[in-house]
């Protein structure tokens, strides 16, 4: 009967784990973690995230540009925003929410 428990939940664990592995990441809890002390102030030349005017040539470029820009560094932005620990997917989510209102 304790083999039978100690499996059910074990069992249980690994779904749970495997649905949050799975689940969106959140664009926005990122980009306050990284994202926002550059991109709320314009440092560096950052732009502000709700500027129309200073993402309007970047959007130019299309999506991909500015994944591969936010995943590998441009110009003085370093590499995921210096959080190397994010994946690429959270790095996009990032830009994603940063971008929302003006896609």
């Amino acid at each position: 009967m304790k083999r039978l428990a100690a499996t059910t939940l074990t069992g249980i664990a690994v779904l749970a784990f495997a649905a949050i592995a799975q689940a969106e990441p959140d664009g926005e809890a990122i980009y306050n973690q990284a994202c926002m002390a550059c991109h709320m102030t314009g440092a560096a030349g950052a732009p502000i995230k709700d500027d129309e005017a200073a993402w309007a040539p970047r959007l130019e470029q299309g999506m991909e540009t500015l994944y591969d820009h936010a995943i590998n560094g441009f110009q003085a932005m370093p590499p995921k925003g210096g959080q190397m620990n994010l994946s690429d997917e959270e790095v996009k989510a990032a830009v994603d929410f940063m971008l929302e209102p003006m896609l």
